[in-house]
């Protein structure tokens, strides 16, 4: 007998199983599709219309007909449930670590709070690097209410910064055609000087940009500084080891140069606060000051370091000189009452750089001193008690100059790394590392009733709640009372100086 086709149950609920079935089927089917795509494993685009399922007819044939309502919204919600599945999946297995050939999606990241400059993690002083520089930065300056900066470098560059955001302003006309050793800058922020390798110094107006004048000499310049009062100019010479003043003004050299004024190079030189009175440094290990209006030198100091002297400053009073030398130390005289040829040196800085001392600066109020060292470090040093406060450090390669802004609140750092570094040193004091310092030494910090500096004391002095002012109130005091006294009894007061030398 043949067989005849099967029937299609009369029950309802045999046909709606067929039917759901059917539809579950074909679903099955079409989510795959969508799940693993096409031969290549990408998902291709369907080239034709949806067809509906075919169920058995009445008389055994397949044929086409409509679903029921009930059946169709159930298996569009299976539908969706089952792409939602899939969606899920592709995510979960997108951040699969084993999943290397599967694209991760990227995250995007939470912007971070701004800070001004850039934290560092050991010594928690904010700065900001500047670049701009090609080759070695040899000098640095604050100007201009402490809101430009100068500097000068071995790319025959000298620039102006804005202070705030670290850009370049400009780089001054018909610069050197060598490296620049040294700049410097009037009190009052109109004239700029800078001494190169070519032989030449030449001055600038500083907001124009404009060249005033230059002049050259025979040998090599290695230092170069404005007087307070911006009238004049004094370099350091190499060949002839000495020190030449010129006119700020009209470029012409107002008094015959000092030649053989050290026994070798002058690295370094400076006035003092009065213009009255300039202090040179040598190779020779020796310092001398040298008296603008007698033509004479003032004092000599044969043997100050062990090593060559690399720099000098005084104070802004013009009683206390600092000295840098490459033994690696600072030592601070007192050059007003010329007790050093008893005593030596009021203070001697040590143990704060490893390498050689380049350059040395007194903040304005004298109650901190700033040093840059070839260790790449800027040391701050408590002045009246001779300690290291703090070491700075980030710089990549040697510092060769260091500069300390009028508030206090800034410190500027040249390095050999072509970059400079502004420091924000307003709140040093509140630095863990600083007040540690500070309680290993047994210091605690007073108000000078004179001048109103802080000062430190020790708290196991017993004198610690007499002391009212600072060393240097306190020494200033001190000279008055013997100077009186001297007086009184119809002697001359003691000379500071040494007179010619011989």
């Amino acid at each position: 007998m043949a067989s005849q086709p099967p029937r299609p149950s009369s029950s309802p609920k045999h046909s709606d199983k067929g039917e759901m079935a059917s539809s579950l089927k074909y679903l099955n089917k079409r989510t795959s599709s969508l799940k693993y795509g096409g031969k290549d494993g990408k998902t291709e685009p369907q080239q034709r219309s949806v067809q509906p399922p075919l169920v058995p007819g009445a008389e055994g044939a397949l044929g086409r007909r409509r679903l029921p309502w009930m059946t169709l919204i159930r298996a569009v919600g299976r539908f969706q449930r089952l792409i939602s599945e899939v969606r899920q999946s592709q995510t979960l297995s997108s951040l699969n670590p084993l999943a290397m050939e599967l694209n991760v999606p990227q995250k995007h990241p939470i912007p971070e709070k701004e800070f001004w400059g850039d934290q560092e993690p050991l010594s928690k002083i904010p700065f900001q690097i500047l670049t701009g520089h090609q080759q070695l930065v040899s000098s640095c300056h604050f100007c201009v209410n402490d809101t430009k900066l100068l500097s000068g470098s071995f790319d025959y560059t000298v620039k102006l910064w804005d202070a705030m955001d670290g850009s370049i302003i400009r780089d001054f006309d018909d610069g050197p055609k060598a490296p620049v050793l040294e700049c410097s800058v009037t009190a009052d922020s109109r004239r700029i000087t800078a001494a190169a390798y070519d032989k030449t110094l030449r001055t600038w107006d500083l907001e124009t940009g404009k060249l005033l004048w230059k002049i050259r000499h025979e040998g090599f310049i290695t230092s170069c500084n404005f007087s307070p009062d911006g009238k004049y100019v004094v370099s350091g010479l190499d060949v002839d080891h000495g020190i030449c003043i010129t006119d700020a003004r009209n470029a012409m050299t107002t008094f015959p140069c000092a030649a053989d004024h050290h026994k070798r190079s002058v690295t370094g030189c400076c006035f003092d606060p009065d213009s009255q009175k300039v202090a040179s440094v040598s190779l020779d290990k020796s310092v001398k000051i040298w008296d603008i209006t007698s033509q004479a030198t003032l004092l000599t100091i044969n043997t100050a370091h062990d090593n060559a002297v690399s720099s000098c400053c005084f104070t802004f009073s013009g009683h206390f000189l600092c000295t840098s030398s490459w033994d690696k130390t600072l030592k601070i005289w007192n050059v007003h009452t010329g007790e050093f040829r008893n005593q030596g040196a009021c203070a001697t800085l040590m143990h704060g750089h490893e390498g050689s001392v380049s350059s040395c600066q007194f903040a304005r109020d004298t109650s901190f001193l700033v040093s840059g060292g070839f260790d790449k470090t800027v040391a701050i040093w408590d002045v009246g008690e001779g300690y290291l406060k703090h070491s700075l450090k980030g710089h990549n390669d040697w510092v060769m100059d260091v500069a300390i802004s009028n508030n206090k609140k800034w410190i500027l750092s040249a390095s050999k790394d072509k970059t400079m570094r502004l420091w924000n040193i307003e709140e040093i004091d509140q630095i863990p590392l600083v007040i540690k310092c500070k309680e290993a030494h047994g210091l605690k910090v007073n108000q000078c009733e004179e001048c109103e500096r802080p000062f430190s004391t020790y708290d196991s002095d017993v004198f610690s709640e007499t002391v009212t002012k600072c060393v240097f109130c306190r020494m200033d005091a001190s000279l008055s009372a013997e100077a009186s006294s001297s007086e009184r009894k119809g002697s001359p007061a003691r000379e500071c100086s040494l007179g010619k030398d011989n």
